[in-house]
């Protein structure tokens, strides 16, 4: 599996997956970000046990997002802890992105891109939520 961490001094701002995965469960994330995301990659037959989560009281300070290019093509663009460009990255077909802290922003890239993303709740409305850089 393809993995790059896009840091700003001792800060990880994101983390990109290529599309390949490889077998068994692999999470990206350390156990204190406030986005847990792996991915799986089994053949069949294999069986998950059933479960549930606990309920658990959790204290959040930020909205961190995780996104995936299920078809098409973006321009990913990294932003550091001053605002300042870091790094930009074109994300394809099956690519995943986990954005952990400074700021983010898009371009697509091609006709009927479809990505999904998934961040952490409540939504608190752009006014509360974001600010623009």
């Amino acid at each position: 599996m393809e993995i790059h961490e896009i840091n700003d001094d001792n800060t990880r701002l994101a983390i990109y997956i290529r599309g390949k995965w490889e077998e068994g469960l692999h999470f990206f994330s350390e156990d204190d970000d406030f986005q847990q995301v792996g991915v799986w990659c089994y053949n069949k037959g294999k069986r998950l046990h059933p479960h549930k989560h606990i309920k658990a009281e959790r204290n959040i300070d930020r909205t961190q997002e995780v996104i995936f290019v299920r078809n098409g093509k973006i321009r990913v663009e990294i932003f550091g802890l001053n605002d300042k460009l870091v790094e930009n990255l074109i994300l394809k077909k099956n690519d995943l992105m986990i954005f952990l802290g400074g700021g983010h922003g898009y371009e697509i890239m091609e006709n009927n891109t479809q990505v999904l993303e998934v961040k952490n709740g409540p939504y608190l409305g752009p006014e509360k939520d974001r600010i623009r850089i």
